[in-house]
């Protein structure tokens, strides 16, 4: 097996491989710099010996043993007095249950909750396990968040001495503790499925692995905690978008705008069971959850037979819904452009100066986008350009850099 491929199991086996390590070691650093060791190995032997049947038992195994060295070492060159009492038991047989026979066997969704712990801010639990999950840069993980690098980097690191140092276990939360955990955990979910549906920089337009394991976790909530409405509203919504990956992408990687998408390319079976899952959300007693409210604006564009058929006096009645449930700049920026399709572009671009007047999206490469997509078709075509070079400077993502590029050409 060449590195290529090592790279791409890597992509596809990090986050379990390190979510088991975080398990059997008890401590996310120890197992962070384990499990690039193990990597490290397989690189080295697998080119050379081939791929072993079970790869990620294999890369556990080496980690933990990794693990072990490292806390050996500790304690002869450093004279630290770590208990290694549980050493026997890390020296144990790996054994990685069957996700689909036991919810809590797998160690992604423990670990999910482990970092959900209400000891955490929101905040803390969302980056540190975006982090450990999906194994995202500092710098990633920052943008998702519309902060800067340096200061996500900080909150990682207190929020994983909170964890050592509160003793806070990796282990399945009792059944009364999962209900104040869950919040924290369907917004980790969603933005693991984000970052897969729309990769914050790089040279790829999606992950199908990040996307494909948010969904998966997601049905592994739905079992544990079966008949939620806000589960439900976030399986719909990851299903709904997750259902357009085959039209959103040229085969050479380039953006397709929704309104040229081909919607035979659309997966009819996630679109059936989204609409399905969306209706039960709405219709479950209570304030909707923003997942659901979400949802029901995919399920629109869903079942739109074509771009122009868009019901966009109701998405845009949804976002103004959605605005008062969780109110954010990203669904204002959201709200301004469906409003563009109903009142025209000029209204929309009102709404977006005072947004972007308030300075929260400043450096959010889809804000001054936005902004030079309206101006194009108000025929500012000066102004335009001016907002397409500014997209263009903000953007990290390939095919988001192309397409600005390409309308920075038009508009030229």
């Amino acid at each position: 097996m060449d590195a290529t491929h090592i790279a791409q199991l890597y992509r596809r086996e990090a986050g379990r491989v390190l979510a088991t390590l975080i398990r059997l070691v008890g401590d996310f650093e120890l197992a962070e710099e384990a499990a690039q060791e193990a990597f490290a190995a397989a690189i080295e032997q697998w080119t050379i010996a081939g791929v072993p049947s079970n790869p990620r038992a294999w890369l556990v195994n080496v980690g933990r043993n990794k693990a072990i060295d490292r806390l050996r070492r500790q304690i002869l060159f450093r004279a630290k007095t770590r208990d290694l009492r549980d050493e026997a038991s890390l020296l144990a047989p790996v054994a990685l249950p069957d996700a689909d026979q036991d919810p809590f066997g797998d160690d992604i969704l423990r670990l999910i909750f482990t970092c959900c712990h209400p000891a955490l801010n929101i905040e803390a639990q969302v980056a540190l396990t975006l982090r450990a999950v999906c194994g995202l840069t500092t710098e990633a993980v920052a943008r998702a968040f519309l902060i800067g690098e340096e200061t996500m980097a900080q909150r990682v690191v207190r929020a994983k001495k909170k964890i050592r140092h509160a003793r806070i276990p990796y282990e399945t939360p009792v059944p009364p503790m999962l209900d104040e955990r869950i919040d924290g955990v369907l917004g980790v979910i969603y933005l693991v499925f984000n970052e897969g549906y729309a990769v914050t920089s790089g040279a790829d337009l999606m992950r199908e692995d990040l996307s494909r394991e948010a969904v998966r976790l997601g049905r592994l909530l739905d079992g544990l905690l079966p008949g939620r409405a806000a589960i439900n509203g976030l399986l719909a919504l990851m299903l709904l978008h997750d259902a357009r990956r085959a039209a959103r992408a040229t085969p050479t990687g380039d953006i397709v705008l929704l309104e040229d998408q081909d919607r035979n390319l659309w997966d009819p079976i996630q679109i059936s069971e989204g609409l399905m899952r969306v209706e039960l959300a709405l219709r479950a007693p209570g304030r909707p959850s923003s997942y659901a409210v979400q949802a029901a604006i995919a399920a629109l564009h869903a079942r739109a037979a074509h771009y122009e058929a868009t019901d966009w006096p109701q998405i845009v009645g949804l976002y103004e819904v959605l605005l008062r449930l969780h109110p954010s700049p990203i669904v204002e920026l959201n709200h301004a452009a469906a409003v563009s399709m109903v009142d025209g572009p000029r209204r929309s671009l009102d709404l977006l100066d005072a947004l972007a007047a308030r300075g929260t999206l400043a450096d959010y490469h889809l804000l001054p986008a936005v902004r030079a997509d309206l101006l194009r078709r108000l025929g500012r075509r000066k102004e335009a350009e001016e907002a397409y070079r500014a997209a263009l400077a903000l953007a990290k993502l390939e095919p988001e850099r192309r397409l600005l590029a390409r309308r920075l050409a038009e508009i030229k």
